[in-house]
């Protein structure tokens, strides 16, 4: 497939944006404060009105063909290059983009891929689609309690029923973004004890509304309760709505988790207070003629420029397919490093003022970033899980002994 020029699909791409979107105001011009929450802390009805507004604009994407730009076209995408990617990100910068939440990414840019690589024809036609589009959300049920970062240690439990038409699926999962508004959620479940670890994984797509399915809210440090505890009990699911194979469910993970590392690391959604932020806080504490400050706000600069164009080199020779490649982790480890560093900085700025709202704009919202900000070390697997596959897997390092896993070279789609 020939690919479309960059600087005449740019044009293409301005135009589309400029039929949809107002163009970008800077917040002062706005006459509105930056949004400093790492994570959204915001009433049901809120939310529920932030994620209409984010899936008319995602559908609107999605129908105009600039929805998974480089997911193959034979299964649903566009089939650009990342090179293409970039060029959107760069244009869509320019304009009021809904701000997103942690459903919309996890639907759009998650669930909808593995579904996409992996599903049955059935399956991308009826779910995929609807996933790329918004018209179903989609929740990841990965993470369990006990089970750390290592998905090869999930306690699950998926078996066949009497009839072997369904599965009948018992556990808990944890640290689940928008359970309560999600369609579906896609799910790991052990369906083999008796093999290594990684090879009895099976992944499915579970109604989120099915009997058995409860979800509970965690309240956050930062007070919000953007995460869920979901509790499966005898809960049925169709094995048509399994996805991939039996024992299939450590690829599917790998390729999913690969998808989010991506997505955390790209630096296209705003997360936190930015650089920006940082500096406009300091000349308005009249911080910017001390040295020292100086110093860690050019730090601080430096970092964030390193990491725009780690990510632009990480995209550019990303693997094909539109299958990310383990120099994803170099991303998303740079992206939390920068947010921690972000919100150090602008506490050591205000000293005391973070710790009480005195009034002064700009000042108090950072306690929003600095308790959002270690989460986002956890998402997607944590800092040190990020190291380990950087050295393993892009570095070529030895790996750590483990007896109870099979080789990274020896598992399914590697």
């Amino acid at each position: 497939m020939s690919q479309p020029d960059l600087d005449a699909w740019r044009t293409q791409v301005w135009q589309w944006l400029a039929t949809v979107l107002e163009p970008a105001r800077a917040p002062e011009s706005a006459g509105e404060a930056a949004d400093l929450a790492v994570f959204h802390n915001l009433p049901e009805d809120e939310e529920r009105l932030l994620l209409e507004r984010c899936r008319a604009y995602q559908r609107a994407r999605f129908d105009a063909g600039y929805q998974a730009l480089t997911l193959p076209v034979d299964k649903g995408g566009a089939g650009l290059t990342a090179a293409h990617v970039a060029v959107f990100a760069q244009e869509e910068s320019a304009f009021e983009v809904p701000p997103s939440t942690e459903l919309i990414s996890v639907t759009v840019r998650l669930v909808a891929m593995a579904v996409s690589l992996f599903g049955t024809d059935e399956q991308l036609h009826e779910h995929a689609r609807a996933f790329l589009r918004t018209d179903l959300l989609a929740c990841q049920l990965f993470s369990e309690p006990g089970a750390g970062s290592d998905l090869a240690a999930v306690r699950t439990r998926a078996r066949k029923d009497e009839h072997g038409e369904a599965w009948v699926i018992d556990g808990q999962k944890v640290w689940t973004s928008g359970a309560q508004f999600a369609d579906y959620g896609l799910l790991l479940a052990r369906t083999d004890p008796d093999v290594v670890k990684q090879a009895g994984i099976t992944a499915f797509l579970v109604p989120m509304d099915a009997p058995g399915v409860e979800v509970r809210p965690i309240r956050q440090m930062s007070g919000g309760a953007s995460f869920n505890e979901v509790f499966l009990s005898g809960v049925r699911v169709p094995d048509r709505l399994r996805i991939g194979r039996p024992g299939q469910g450590w690829e599917v993970a790998t390729t999913t988790l690969a998808f989010e590392r991506t997505a955390s690391g790209s630096g296209n959604r705003r997360k936190g207070g930015t650089f920006a932020d940082v500096l406009t806080l300091a000349r308005s504490l009249g911080r910017t003629s001390d040295p020292l400050v100086r110093q860690r706000l050019a730090d601080l600069y430096v970092r964030a420029a390193l990491r725009a164009a780690t990510v632009d080199r990480v995209a550019r020779t990303s693997a094909a397919g539109g299958r990310p490649g383990p120099e994803a982790s170099l991303t998303k480890l740079m992206a939390s490093d920068l947010l921690t560093r972000t919100g150090q900085v602008a506490a050591e700025l205000m000293g005391a003022r973070v710790s009480a709202d005195t009034g002064d704009p700009g000042t108090f919202a950072w306690t929003q970033h600095l308790l959002g900000a270690p989460g986002y070390r956890l998402a997607g697997g944590t800092d040190q899980i990020q190291r380990n596959l950087i050295g393993e897997r892009v570095l070529k390092l030895p790996p750590e002994p483990r007896v109870d896993r099979a080789p990274f070279s020896q598992l399914p789609g590697n």
